[in-house]
Order: C-alpha cells, then sequence, then structure tokens
C-alpha cells in the first residue's frame, strides 16, 4: 500500500526529473546565400535562443571570410594579391597565409593536381554566359598554372608570384576551410550535435542524437535521386562534380573543376566524393582525385589512412575506395 510518504517522494522524483529537463531543446536551423552558395547549419540546442545566436554566428563567419577570399570582391584580400602580386611582394594576413600554405601541402601531396593558380586560365570561363577562351589563349596562358609560381616568405608574411599573369583562387579549399571554421565556432559553444553544409562540402558534428547522419551523394545525371547514402557521425564530407557550374557545347560539358596539366576542364569522372576528419582536407582532395581520374585518384585515396572515396566514371558507374571494402567484410 502506497503511503503518503511515498507519494511525496514520487512527486519530488518527477518535479526534479522536470526541472532537468531541457525546456525548449530542440533542432534549429537555417540557410543563406554566400560564397556563391547555399550555406545550410542545423544544430541541437537546449535554449531555442542561445541556438539561433549560435546559427548566426556561423552565417557571419561564412560573410567574413567570404570577403576576405572572393575573388569576386574587389577589395577582398585574394583579388588585392591578385592584383599585386606580380609586381610586388604582398604582406598578407596570418590566416590567408595559413590557407596557402595548406594548398601548397595538397599541391605536393597530389604532385600538382590541386592547384589554386588554375585561375589564371579559369577566370577566363563563365558557365553562365557560356564563354570559354580559345585553344590559342589557353596554350599561350597555360605555364602560367604552376603552384611553384607563388612564393611565400615567412619571415615578412607575404606572397608574391614568379610571373605577370598568374592568378590564384581558392575555390578547391575555402568553403571546407569555411565549414571547418563553423564547426569550431560551434564547439566553442558546447554544442556537440550539428551539420554545416555549403554547396558540396559537410561537416558533422556528433551524431544525430543517438543515430548516424544520413549524407546523400547526388547521382550526377539526376538531380532528382542519390546515387547513395551514408550513415556518418563525426566527419566531414565533400563532393566535387561536373554538374555543378557548367555549359554544353556541341557535345562537349565544358564544367569549373579544371585540370592544371591542360587549362580545360577535367574530363574522365562525373563525381567524386571524400570522407575525411575535416572539410577542407575532403574538400582539396575531392578536386584533386576529380583531376586525377579513376585510377590515380583513388590510388591516391587508398594511401591515406583517413580518407575514403566514392567515385562516379565517365559511364555512371559507382567506384569506392578500400575502406569500404574492409568496412563491408567485417
Amino acid at each position: 500500500m502506497w503511503s503518503i510518504h511515498n507519494h511525496l517522494l514520487l512527486l519530488i522524483a518527477v518535479t526534479c526529473c522536470a526541472l532537468f529537463q531541457p525546456l525548449h531543446a530542440a533542432w534549429i536551423s537555417g540557410e543563406e546565400a554566400i560564397m556563391g552558395t547555399k550555406v545550410s547549419v542545423q544544430l541541437w540546442h537546449q535554449d531555442k535562443s542561445q541556438g539561433e545566436a549560435a546559427v548566426q554566428a556561423v552565417m557571419e563567419e561564412f560573410r567574413r571570410l567570404d570577403k576576405k577570399l572572393s575573388p569576386y570582391i574587389e577589395h577582398s584580400e585574394l583579388a588585392l594579391v591578385n592584383r599585386m602580386a606580380a609586381s610586388e611582394p604582398v604582406v598578407i594576413s596570418e590566416e590567408f597565409y595559413r590557407l596557402l600554405e595548406t594548398s601548397h601541402v595538397y599541391s605536393e601531396l597530389t604532385k600538382g593536381a590541386f592547384d589554386i593558380t588554375f585561375a589564371s586560365i579559369g577566370h577566363r570561363y563563365d558557365y553562365r554566359k557560356g564563354v570559354k577562351p580559345s585553344d590559342s589563349t589557353i596554350d599561350t596562358a597555360l605555364p602560367l598554372i604552376d603552384y611553384r609560381n607563388i612564393r611565400l616568405a615567412a619571415a615578412n608574411r607575404t606572397v608574391s608570384f614568379e610571373k605577370p599573369g598568374v592568378r590564384i583562387d581558392l575555390g578547391g579549399i575555402a568553403k571546407g576551410y569555411a565549414v571547418d571554421r563553423g564547426i569550431e565556432l560551434l564547439q566553442q559553444r558546447g554544442i556537440g550535435h550539428a551539420l554545416i553544409s555549403a554547396g558540396g562540402d559537410s561537416r558533422l558534428l556528433g551524431d544525430h542524437r543517438g543515430r548516424p547522419w544520413h549524407i546523400g551523394i547526388q547521382a550526377p545525371r539526376d538531380k532528382e535521386r542519390m546515387a547513395a547514402m551514408l550513415p556518418l557521425v563525426d566527419n566531414a564530407i565533400s563532393t566535387s562534380g561536373d554538374y555543378e557550374r557548367f555549359f554544353e557545347r556541341d557535345g562537349v560539358r565544358y564544367h569549373h573543376i579544371i585540370s592544371p596539366k591542360t587549362g580545360r576542364s577535367a574530363g574522365t569522372l562525373q563525381s567524386v566524393t571524400i570522407i575525411g576528419p575535416n572539410a577542407t582536407r575532403t574538400d582539396a582532395l575531392s578536386t584533386s582525385v576529380f583531376v586525377l581520374g579513376a585510377e590515380k585518384g583513388m590510388a591516391l585515396v587508398n594511401r591515406l589512412e583517413d580518407i575514403d572515396a566514392v567515385i562516379i566514371d565517365e559511364d555512371g558507374e559507382m567506384i569506392t575506395s578500400d575502406g569500404f571494402t574492409d568496412a563491408g567484410s567485417q
């Protein structure tokens, strides 16, 4: 038989549980167009107003980096370098300098498949208007594409270009870096479950409240279909594809992933998806593997212990790295 004492204990227990339950815990999300793409944030927070403030902090960080790294904003740090670095060393911020150093690391790792000087020819393409440079223009400018044309001086934190006409573009790494910066801001606020996406670059913080996040890989030739769904926790994932920015002429697809060797669109794959520890790394490597092609690209991936890949080749066939095979055999 229940006594008054038992009822009081039960009431106290229920009250205490209620006190320790979050009153407004929820998934909070936001979406904005920044850095030429759709930036989306989804996070779990026990306080709605704090969660919304965290989403806005991420968006503000993206806007800050866009103003620094965009080649299209006249007064950005990158635009200043493109205007001045061929004539004199340009002093740049520590953050920008570190990004250029990181870009050099990936150029070395990929034997030049990743090369931010692709912009020396890449800026002549206009995918919205369907404009491409002539073959003679490409051939004349091709020697400008070489990451060794960039000179970095750590002592005074300067960058200079070896040749007039060299230009850089961080489109193959900047969005991934911005995603990582956003995740750092959320971690500083004590957030443990979140997803930040910027176009083809995403990073997952924790899991989806007790289950994995499920991230889709778009079918390159069918926007309405996913080629695969990947269950991920605490990972980054980046996809580079020939369907993101392109135009077609005379049966040829001209897209924005430029091969540094040819100055023309890299042509043997439809998409490359890289899974790894952070979005800066997956962003740079998805571009690199696309340029390298299936055989050389997958050989690189399989040498890197912290990376896996899903490649969709020119015939629409899916190729996966050894890590997927190993996981499936366990």
